[in-house]
């Protein structure tokens, strides 16, 4: 987080660390019980358990998991195909874990990619995604459009060799906004997106229409203008061969005249960033 927000952004802020952390917590305790044999479905419900039991009553949505070459979304046509399988983990095979909890009103959307057994190929995909964590926050720092940052990582995907998976995703997406959450004991779920955030990110998708503005992230003319000020979660998914890997995190995007201060990722103590600084892949 920079170093410099104002307090009364930094304490905001202190809540979407606070389930951040928390849902990569998960991400990491859940990846460590994974063994041949388990499901998507079974990891899936290892998720909301794990969270269930720590205080998470809402979602912007539920857990997904992919593995195998459902990491790359090979063959992907109908948003069905995202929801968690039967398919079986097995040795050697990459894995995602993927996220979004409501805690205390705060909402984060993670992923996590992994890998059960050694893969180098998952390790090269892992270590090129640095590259686009940085160019992400630098040209969101120069005002970029969001579609001209959509079009730079693909040109960026395309020099490394690998192919874009975030285009799988409805709309094309590879960031979407989020914001807080009102609190409730049990919020239903519409086809596992949390009713609450839907009706959340509804209502900014029309103040931004009038505005000029989307609150989705993607390579089409409704996101051709610079980043809107809040948080959004951002997630590159990089594929090849059937093998795909992806970070998702919070970007924190102000109107501040500093440079520093007028994007930042929201924390960098996060299992991939600290992947990427021991030197680990």
């Amino acid at each position: 987080m920079a170093s410099a927000v104002t307090g009364e952004l930094a304490a905001e802020l202190r809540g979407f660390r606070e389930v951040q952390r928390l849902s990569y917590e998960c991400a990491e305790a859940v990846a460590a019980q994974l063994r041949p044999g388990v499901t998507e479905r079974e990891a899936a419900r290892m998720q909301r358990e794990w969270l269930y039991a720590r205080g998470v009553r809402d979602w912007f949505h539920r857990p997904f998991a992919w593995f195998g070459d459902r990491t790359a979304f090979v063959d992907f046509k109908v948003p069905l195909q995202f929801f968690p399988t039967n398919r079986p983990l097995e040795a050697g095979m990459p894995f995602i874990l993927d996220m979004a909890p409501v805690y205390r009103g705060h909402t984060a959307d993670i992923g996590y990619s992994g890998c059960l057994g050694l893969n180098p190929l998952h390790d090269r995909l892992l270590a090129d995604l640095r590259d686009h964590r940085e160019l992400i926050l630098r040209e969101v720092r120069e005002r970029r459009t969001l579609r001209e940052i959509y079009q730079d990582v693909d040109r960026l995907m395309v020099r490394q060799g690998y192919a874009n998976r975030h285009r799988a995703y409805p709309f094309g997406v590879i960031a979407h906004k989020i914001d807080r959450v009102r609190e409730r004991r049990w919020s239903p779920t519409v086809f596992g997106f949390g009713a609450q955030a839907l009706k959340g990110l509804a209502g900014d998708a029309l103040h931004g229409h009038r505005d000029g503005w989307s609150p989705l992230w993607s390579p089409y003319k409704f996101s051709d203008h610079p980043p809107q000020p809040g948080l959004w979660a951002v997630e590159p998914h990089l594929g090849f061969r059937g093998t795909g890997a992806k970070f998702e995190e919070i970007l924190v995007v102000t109107d501040s005249g500093d440079l520093e201060q007028s994007a930042f990722w929201l924390d960098d103590d996060l299992p991939h960033v600290r992947r990427w600084n021991e030197g680990a892949v």
